[in-house]
């Protein structure tokens, strides 16, 4: 049985749902949010269309690399994310009051080639912007090394450093606040890192290494007084989550899945916390099984990306292979050339997969097309790319695909559309696959309703 989490628009941050959700994880009840981390426009509509429909909140998440004040790599400020997510919101049909917009890894890792000074300068005016322009769930991370910071590049920076720069960014976050009367709740905080130690990631072929015990009650200990330092006792209140590693990931061919064996030590640690609840990072292409023991486990917010745009990625190369199928020879019409197009974009500019794919040339090519990593992702707000797609989609509006191609390229969909349950249009068929593959698994796996 799920619980029901109420939307409004009270300040008190016990009114915000994802604090209710803490709550009641706190009680016991096996609750979780997905936490979706995708700017794509297509995913986050899918999204939207199935907690309009389900009567859910939705969680999405920017990252500081992906959305800063110099516009990241999406080029959006976090002001200009929110405008994004409003237009995408109020187009679908969803009320705003049921989005929850959070900032992941708010700290200076997009600028960790300059000093320190400089690094945590940015860091702080990228946090009072996420702030300002609306983010409640912040998560703070300053693990990341800067320039000068002392020790050897390969080893993490000390927990106290680590701590003090958290307390530091939380004290601007605080201070946004109190100077926008104009936002929703008061800030919620995350704090920790899932990143391991550099080369210690692996315990053997088939696990990663979970966060030990004694490492989760020292980060906890170590940032309280950090912040108790800064006269944040007010705002450790609202401390809600701690990353950690419960030993999920993904590798270009290989996922990790969750072992709750392995993690046991720490689920049971968090258990006697009356406080925190931890967030899994990672948690891309884990079974139904797997998501549900992570919930279980007291992983109750569990971040997703790639697997969003992998979905995405899937149901566009279904569609254009229907549109090589039925489209091909049809007069005055111009095939999408969608996969040859992305693929020539990203040889163009291979900034974003270069040192992520490793292979002969074969491989490579097939790295870039169906790698869980999904490094594609970046690539779809290419002028190319996106004039390619919106010829696909086109296509298929005016010309839809015959059912028997439907059903030999997207039988799920196929059955949707046979039942009434959505139309043989491109858009119905690529958010109901993308909510089907992944939104789904994730609403049942977290105990929603």
């Amino acid at each position: 049985m799920g619980v029901q989490l109420i939307m409004n628009n009270q300040l008190n941050y016990m009114d915000s749902p994802i604090y209710k959700l803490v709550t009641a994880q706190k009680e016991g009840k096996p609750v979780g949010i997905c936490s979706i981390c995708s700017a794509n426009r297509f995913v986050i509509e899918a999204c939207m269309i199935y907690a309009k429909k389900h009567n859910l909140p939705v969680l999405i998440e920017a990252t500081s690399n992906q959305v800063n004040q110099f516009g990241g790599y999406t080029g959006m400020t976090p002001a200009g994310f929110v405008s994004y997510v409003h237009e995408i919101a109020a187009r679908v049909g969803l009320p705003f009051e049921r989005v929850i917009l959070g900032g992941d890894h708010l700290g200076p890792n997009a600028w960790q080639n300059e000093p320190a000074e400089v690094a945590m300068a940015k860091a702080r005016d990228m946090v009072r912007d996420y702030v300002a322009a609306g983010f409640v769930k912040i998560h703070l991370d300053a693990s990341m090394r800067c320039a000068d910071d002392p020790g050897d590049k390969n080893t993490p920076l000390k927990d106290e450093t680590v701590a003090a720069r958290a307390a530091d960014l939380c004290s601007v976050a605080e201070k946004a606040y109190a100077e926008n009367p104009t936002c929703s709740h008061e800030p919620l905080y995350v704090i920790g890192t899932e990143v391991p130690i550099p080369g210690g990631a692996q315990e053997a072929e088939d696990s990663l290494q979970v966060t030990k015990t004694g490492d989760a009650e020292r980060t906890i200990q170590i940032t309280r007084a950090a912040f108790y330092a800064k006269d944040l006792q007010s705002a450790w209140k609202r401390v809600i989550a701690l990353v950690v590693q419960p030993g999920v990931e993904y590798g270009d061919d290989t996922v990790f899945d969750y072992n709750h064996d392995k993690a046991k030590e720490l689920s049971a640690f968090i258990e006697k916390d009356r406080q925190l609840v931890y967030e899994a990072h990672s948690t891309d292409y884990q079974t139904t099984k797997g998501l549900q023991e992570l919930v279980k486990d007291h992983f109750a917010i569990l971040k997703v990306g790639p697997w969003y745009t992998f979905a995405f990625r899937e149901a566009v190369f279904a569609l254009e292979q229907m549109e090589i199928e039925w489209l091909t020879g049809h007069e005055g019409v111009t095939l999408s050339n969608l996969r040859n197009t992305i693929d020539e974009v990203m040889l163009e500019n291979a900034t974003y997969w270069k040192k992520y794919y490793h292979g002969d040339r074969r491989y490579l090519a097939y790295a870039r097309k169906y790698s869980y990593s999904d490094r594609s992702r970046y690539y779809w707000v290419q002028p190319d790319i996106q004039a390619s797609l919106e010829r696909l989609i086109s296509n298929l509006t005016h010309f839809p695909a015959p059912l028997a191609l439907l059903n030999q390229y997207l039988p799920i969909q196929y059955n949707a559309v046979r039942t009434g349950e959505i139309k043989n249009n491109p858009l119905d068929l690529i958010y109901h696959f993308i909510n089907e593959q992944v939104t789904k698994v994730y609403a049942e796996a977290c105990g929603l309703r």
